[in-house]
């Protein structure tokens, strides 16, 4: 846990953090592996967030297939494993392997997975089928209610949607607002023995903490500050030396839905000030297409899980 300068709960503000910094919390060991769910039956059936709206049933599958396996091959390309769960019929969301587990490892060095509760009923249907994969992959599987009283009403919860690692610290993002709800992170640096930082998200397009931060690197962080309030804003420069800031333009093309992966940053091509601004940074940005999941109001990050 963090030293006595950190607070060791969830941390709203920077009142508490004068004496507070990013090398406090102890380290944790990065996932090198990803997770992915191939898009057999991904298409856009419902309008559950605003990219999502005149794009039902306009999704091209051919197209989409072969996006994502140009995803695949750049993940492996980078040194990844990149392993696979099986798309089940009717779960077309399932594509978005980021949103029904939140996966760690816990102070004695064994994995974990702490499954979502997903705000819409469809996409609550495919928890299940990645506990299995976790459980059978040697993760011990947590769920909201275990830091619960029984008969508690459980938050929701959208998993690396909005809850995302610091990089290479003990020390969580948790992002709430249109999917997850305040009330669940509590729970989860109980549950998890970790803090956890709020950020409120104020822009409903940015539904989801992975369309608006992007962690690079312990010190480097991409944002779009029009997601963020005012103490939002001050707790993301506090605990970061480097933030970059995207341009509305770039963050609706998804280029906040990236993933970093040892010095590589992979995002959707066409955001060339955002580009730009990661090579002057020292990254090396790797563009791809996703445009057929962007209709359903996802990209890169998306799209993978990072595991162990």
């Amino acid at each position: 846990m963090s030293t006595l300068a950190c607070p060791a709960s969830v941390i709203e503000d920077v009142t508490s953090l004068t004496e507070c910094s990013i090398a406090d919390f102890p380290k944790r060991m990065e996932p090198g592996n990803v997770l992915m769910c191939p898009p057999t039956y991904f298409t856009v059936e419902t309008v559950q967030n605003p990219f999502m709206d005149g794009k039902v049933g306009t999704v091209d599958k051919e197209l989409a297939g072969k996006q994502w396996h140009a995803l695949k091959d750049v993940c492996t390309k980078i040194g990844c494993e990149v392993k696979t769960i099986e798309p089940v019929e009717n779960l077309e969301d399932m594509v978005f392997a980021a949103n029904q587990v939140l996966p760690g490892i816990d102070d004695d060095g064994k994995l974990f997975a702490l499954l979502a509760e997903m705000r819409h009923e469809k996409r609550r249907q495919e928890v299940p089928w990645y506990r299995q994969w976790f459980l059978a992959n040697g993760y011990k599987v947590l769920t909201l209610a275990d830091g619960l009283e029984a008969d508690a009403p459980v938050p929701r919860f959208e998993a690396q949607g909005d809850a995302i690692w610091h990089p290479s610290r003990k020390l969580l993002w948790g992002g709430y607002g249109s999917r997850t709800d305040k009330d669940a992170y509590p729970i989860i640096s109980k549950l998890l023995n970790v803090p956890v930082i709020l950020l409120n998200l104020s822009d409903s397009r940015f539904y989801h903490l992975d369309t608006c931060f992007c962690a690079l690197n312990e010190d480097s962080v991409m944002i779009y500050e029009g997601a963020f309030d005012k103490n939002g804003l001050e707790l993301i420069r506090h605990f970061f030396k480097n933030v970059i800031s995207v341009s509305e333009k770039d963050a609706l093309n998804f280029a906040l839905n990236a993933v970093s992966i040892n010095g590589s940053v992979i995002l959707q091509k066409g955001s060339v000030h955002t580009v730009e601004a990661l090579k002057s940074h020292g990254f090396t940005p790797i563009e791809v297409d996703t445009s057929e999941f962007m209709k359903s109001g996802g990209s890169v990050f998306c799209m993978k899980m990072m595991v162990y």
